[in-house]
């Protein structure tokens, strides 16, 4: 059997940049080689796409904090129409030459340009299957706020929050938010992940300096209920009968999940999996992780991050369309314990993609009934 041509895609012009080329260093590492023949493209921070070595494609690869990406003059296009077919341009000649058709794309791209559903939107207009939730899935899954908004109508319990936009940074007065949220509560940029921006706040001064940390990032923010309560997260796996994972938790060293301990100190955080709940907990904690990915329109992947409050009610954070894949990421390690490798895990993703881009091809594009694939 001929070997499947796939492309991992990492890097990226967001913050979460690092963090993407640590999962894609685990991401290939684990991709069977008897399988797969790899095609490495690496987005720098320019936004630019390269071709990356296959021996040497990332430097300093296990520092968390020096990682980058090793320099190269081949950059990659993705041709809307072309059937999957990259193009090749050489900058010193300005001469073009084409790879072979990828069957399937890997994005392994964490926050704005890459999760939000614009590499995505990229990959439709090319055709070419990919991993992940399709553009609406990433988008609403991207916005904390719309995010929130879809599940709140959906009736799953979320915890309460309050969104401001840059032009309205005047109108936010730590007294009001306090009345209407509590003693304590969080600042995070509405679109964006793994922590970056997000200052925990119980005071006007600490308010003010997290406002101006938040607004770095987006043009809107979305402020939020400090909740007491355990943190649980659960990985969700499929297209239209999608599975939950044994759930896992998440203890903090200082009661905040920041980026460090999530990707950098290995001691900044314990995690408890599977998490010590009953059975009827951990039944609702899938239950609820499920319709979560159904209401948000999603596909392939997810993690679902939940709040278990002391009498026993899931709230849900958020939920991560591209989670990690790191060494330490909590998505991979859940599928493991619930009977899942690392490796096995790639296949099914790849073939949850493929599933869908057949599917997909088989509606008709006009009147006259013409499948997308005619």
């Amino acid at each position: 059997m001929a070997k499947l041509r796939v492309g991992v895609i990492f890097g990226g012009r967001s913050a979460e940049h690092e963090i993407s080329l640590l999962s894609a260093r685990n991401v290939v590492a684990a991709l069977n080689p008897d399988l797969y023949d790899v095609t490495l493209i690496g987005i720098d921070r320019s936004g630019r796409w390269h071709q990356s070595n296959k021996l040497e494609w990332l430097l300093d690869a296990q520092d968390p904090k020096l990682i980058r990406l090793a320099p190269t003059e081949i950059e990659v296009a993705v041709r809307p129409g072309a059937s999957g077919l990259p193009i090749l341009t050489q900058p010193s000649t300005g001469g073009t030459s084409s790879l072979q058709a990828l069957d399937v794309v890997i994005p392994i791209l964490h926050g704005p340009f890459g999760e939000d559903g614009t590499v995505q939107g990229l990959l439709k207009l090319a055709d070419v299957p990919f991993v992940g939730p399709g553009v609406l899935g990433s988008a609403v899954g991207m916005d904390k706020d719309v995010m929130k908004r879809l599940l709140r109508d959906a009736g799953i319990p979320i915890p309460k929050f309050s969104v401001f936009h840059r032009h309205q940074r005047s109108l936010i007065k730590f007294d009001e938010l306090k009345a209407t949220l509590g003693d304590t509560i969080f600042v995070k940029p509405a679109n964006m992940g793994s922590s970056v921006g997000v200052s925990r706040v119980r005071s006007t001064q600490e308010l003010e300096a997290a406002i101006t940390e938040a607004f770095r990032y987006d043009t809107k923010i979305l402020i939020e209920q400090g909740v007491t309560g355990r943190e649980i997260e659960v990985s969700v796996l499929g297209n239209e009968h999608p599975e939950a994972s044994l759930p896992g938790e998440i203890m903090p060293k200082d009661g905040f999940y920041s980026y460090d301990a999530k990707y950098i100190d290995d001691q900044g955080a314990r995690l408890d999996m599977p998490a010590k709940l009953s059975p009827e907990l951990t039944a609702a904690a899938q239950k609820v992780a499920i319709e979560t990915f159904q209401c948000l329109c999603c596909e392939g992947l997810s993690r679902v991050d939940l709040f278990l409050t002391p009498d026993n009610r899931f709230l849900v954070n958020e939920i991560n369309t591209l989670p990690g894949f790191t060494s330490i990421s909590m998505y991979p390690k859940l599928w493991e314990i619930s009977g899942l490798s690392y490796s096995k895990l790639l296949d099914k993703l790849i073939q949850l993609a493929l599933e869908r881009h057949e599917r997909d091809s088989e509606l008709a594009m006009g009147p006259d009934g013409a499948r997308a694939n005619a």
